[in-house]
């Protein structure tokens, strides 16, 4: 028989399992630092949301970008709908910061090595419900190291965060919240062609758009910072002021890692690449112009002046004609990808800023940040045929892969609406966190995510 231990045999034993215990307490802790748990309070009112918007126009446009402010805390099962507020006209965008003046490089890309896409990459939602017979439901919130401009999903499980020149990052999630990757905006010029020395400058990533089998991701630059580029773009600006081209980064998604610089026009807004996968086109906004870029090669292929502040596109599912929304007036210009020729569909309304297209390329939807709600375009006429009042001042929208549902953010309202398509019918407006600027609907898990400048991003759920 076995002699019984003592205590003081077993002392060491358990001040051993105590140290164990008190290492895993603070590993959790720093793993789980950066992911807020969703919000138990009441919601209240909107009001308690931010500050309130003011409903006077300004004389000079006034920047998208605001002092970031703690996020207000909403409750995650908030599904009433409230009421929608008169809209403000704002047709303003985010001024960067001003870096020290280099001289501009003048080194040549090299070409890059062809790259032939597989086929687009269709992802299937996990129920077949209609998305307008489901409604929203608050289930997570995302904040530590973000400063939002937008976010994009892939459809295959990644969203992309882009950061702007406040952080200098893209933040990469996944379907369960979870940060994979933080990206910085640094690259040498020399690597990628631009400059016969090393040079090492940053960015400021403002939209995304993936190439159609998601193998890829192209974000627009606002800006670049350092040697080189002593004019970066700004607010309120015009070809005459000269303002620095900057580049579209293309990012692998399997690696997570840039492999193509792009170089394009003055302050690249938002981009999109065609269905069929041959070309990135790109909105400028300081040079008023469109590029079009070959994906095979990289190569800026033509630039079409469009006229003051070119923000929004969306492309039809046959390829053949972009469309733009010139944020400065009141207008959309069509580009025919086969031939370049711009042709117009005249005074839709004020500040045409965010555009999507329905699966079948029937109607267009576009929000109008100059207090026009949102409107709804036939394609066969390119004349408007509905138009909703969402909010203050919507900006983002999305559509889901059924094209019934809208997904739309108010910005001065901070609020996010669901709309149905069929009637334009304003099916839910919930609350969001302050000024919500980016949206982006993951048609597989059903998520809706909005990105806000007071960094954080909320995600909902179509249940």
């Amino acid at each position: 028989m076995s002699k019984p231990r003592s205590i003081l045999d077993v002392a060491p034993l358990a001040a051993a399992l105590l140290i164990v215990a008190v290492v895993l307490v603070v590993a959790i802790g720093l793993i789980t630092g950066s992911r807020s748990p969703t919000p138990t309070e009441d919601p209240g009112s909107i009001a308690a949301l931010g500050p309130s918007p003011s409903t006077a126009p300004s004389a000079r446009p006034v920047p998208e970008t605001q002092p970031l402010a703690r996020s207000p805390s909403i409750s995650p099962t908030d599904t009433g709908a409230t009421p929608a507020p008169t809209p403000t006209p704002d047709v303003s965008e985010a001024p960067p910061a001003t870096p020290t003046s280099a001289p501009i490089p003048t080194a040549q890309p090299t070409r890059q090595p062809p790259v032939t896409p597989p086929p687009t990459v269709q992802p299937t939602p996990t129920s077949d419900v209609p998305s307008d017979a489901l409604r929203l439901r608050r289930i997570e919130s995302i904040t530590g190291g973000l400063s939002p401009k937008s976010v994009v999903a892939s459809q295959t499980g990644l969203f992309f965060a882009q950061n702007m020149m406040y952080r200098h990052t893209i933040s990469v999630f996944d379907r369960e919240f979870e940060r994979v990757k933080t990206i910085r905006d640094s690259v040498d010029l020399a690597k990628f062609g631009f400059s016969s020395e090393k040079r090492v400058v940053k960015g400021a990533p403002v939209e995304a758009a993936f190439s159609p089998d998601r193998r890829f991701v192209y974000i627009s630059q606002y800006s670049m910072y350092g040697q080189g580029f002593p004019n970066p773009g700004a607010d309120d600006c015009a070809p005459s002021d000269r303002h620095d081209d900057s580049f579209v980064y293309r990012i692998d998604v399997e690696t997570l890692k840039i492999d193509q610089l792009i170089r394009v026009g003055a302050t690249p807004k938002y981009l999109a690449v065609s269905p069929d996968g041959k070309y990135l086109v790109v909105t400028n906004w300081c040079s008023y112009d469109v590029s079009i870029v070959r994906t095979s090669d990289g190569k800026e292929v033509k630039r079409i002046y469009v006229g003051r502040y070119p923000r929004g596109i969306a492309i039809d599912p046959g390829s053949t004609t972009a469309y733009v929304g010139i944020m400065g007036g009141t207008d959309i210009a069509k580009i025919d990808l086969d031939t370049f020729r711009l042709r117009w569909i005249r005074d839709v309304g004020p500040a045409p800023r965010h555009l999507v297209m329905d699966p079948a390329g029937r109607f267009m939807y576009v929000t109008l940040a100059g207090g026009g709600g949102v409107i709804k375009i036939d394609l066969t006429s390119d004349r408007t045929v509905a138009r909703v009042q969402t909010g203050d001042n919507p900006r983002s929208m999305d559509i889901s892969m059924d094209g019934r549902s809208l997904y739309v953010g108010n910005y001065e309202g901070n609020t996010v609406s669901k709309v149905r398509t069929r009637d334009m019918t304003v099916l839910q407006t919930l609350p969001t966190a302050y000024h919500p600027i980016g949206i982006t609907y993951d048609s597989v898990s059903r998520q809706l995510w909005v990105a806000c400048y007071s960094g954080v991003i909320q995600v909902f759920e179509d249940r």
